[in-house]
């Protein structure tokens, strides 16, 4: 080395950091054999925070702003280790800069379902995701506990570990929470202020705040919501008998607007439905006839009563009539409580079934409702 570059290279240095990236937590400067002059200037930008390390030790941390490196400035280094003056070196350090800003749209999710019990679909899976942001709080924690010696520390570099523990919590939290499947989607936001309360002290333990943490979707299975979405279309299709017979005539009409338009099987298929359906309706009990008059000297003893059939409302929705013997069968399943509405012909209104003095004897061999129920 000539005496120029000599004189040159014991000029005052300037310590800084420019970050252009956006995944970068820490850095640290790059100086030959880690030299730093007497009275050099370090210079912290805003969002960012500069920690001094002399021989493998925490020396000194500063905060945004521009700084003189002189012995009175550095009072934990001075105390450390003693300053030369002139052209050699007065100490030599390691500086690592540190991001102070906030680091947003991190993602977390469930590798695998979790296992549930929901108390309307039983065992079921659920997948979840969400995003979640992070900054630096304490850099001197955060140097010790996860970035040591890294001269360029990313977010990839921690991002795996921080999803885990995001994960984890989530799981244990969803597990003791036992809200239903369909609840779910109303209680996101309570569920990440939650998670984010029980998880922050985790973060902080290694230097970090946990800024924010959203769930973005719980999800079942695709068979579970294909399975779903069939039950919400007979839903919305209310009464399947109606519905067939307006499906039916829908049919009819269409074939007698356009008698060329459709197949011979079509037409067929068409006319063994409308028979069929026929067949049903004449196949229904008829409503008793009237008990013929008393006679004075019958010659025959009068017919054998027949059980009145009844009209069963199940989910709003009108079915039958029942014969007894199919509501006995219903009554035993429990698709017939004492509570449920019947009707039948001779009676003014819907009427509980427990009500009803013919049908009574179906609940005999249950307790009755407790008090109060």
């Amino acid at each position: 080395m000539g005496l120029w570059d000599k004189l040159m290279g014991e000029f005052i240095d300037i310590v800084q950091w420019t970050d252009d990236s956006n995944d970068t937590l820490g850095y640290r400067f790059e100086r030959q054999g880690n030299e730093i002059k007497f009275g050099a200037k370090l210079t912290v930008r805003e969002g960012q925070v500069a920690v001094f390390v002399n021989e493998g030790q925490l020396a000194d941390t500063f905060q945004p702003g521009m700084y003189e490196l002189k012995t009175n400035n550095l009072p934990l280094l001075s105390t450390l280790q003693g300053w030369k003056y002139g052209f050699e070196s007065p100490f030599k350090a390691e500086v690592y800069f540190f991001s102070t800003r906030r680091f947003t749209d991190l993602k977390w999710g469930t590798q695998n379902p979790v296992m549930l019990r929901d108390p309307e679909f039983g065992p079921i899976r659920l997948r979840a995701f969400g995003s979640y942001a992070i900054r630096i709080k304490d850099a001197p924690t955060f140097l010790r506990e996860i970035v040591g010696t890294d001269g360029r520390f990313t977010t990839d570099e921690i991002t795996n570990q921080l999803r885990n523990m995001v994960v984890s919590r989530f799981t244990n939290i969803l597990g003791q929470a036992k809200i239903p499947a369909l609840d779910l989607a109303g209680n996101y936001d309570q569920l990440g202020q939650f998670l984010l309360q029980r998880i922050a002290p985790e973060f902080e333990a290694v230097g970090l705040e946990l800024t924010n943490l959203l769930v973005e979707n719980i999800s079942l299975p695709k068979e579970v919501e294909a399975a779903l979405d069939k039950r919400t279309s007979m839903g919305i299709v209310g009464n399947l008998d109606q519905y067939t017979q307006f499906q039916a005539a829908e049919a009819l009409r269409d074939a007698a607007a356009n008698p060329g338009g459709g197949s011979e099987a079509m037409n067929m298929g068409l006319g063994l439905a409308m028979a069929q359906r026929l067949s049903e309706t004449l196949s229904r009990p008829a409503a008793p006839a009237p008990a013929p008059a008393p006679q004075a000297a019958p010659a025959a003893p009068p017919p054998l009563p027949v059980a009145n059939p009844y009209y069963v409302a199940t989910n709003n929705q009108q079915a039958g009539p029942f014969p007894m013997d199919e509501l006995q069968r219903r009554a035993q399943v429990g698709e017939l409580t004492r509570a449920t509405l019947v009707w039948a012909q001779g009676m003014a209104k819907w009427t509980p079934a427990g009500d009803v003095a013919e049908l009574s004897p179906l609940f005999a061999h249950l307790p009755p409702p407790l008090p109060g129920a």
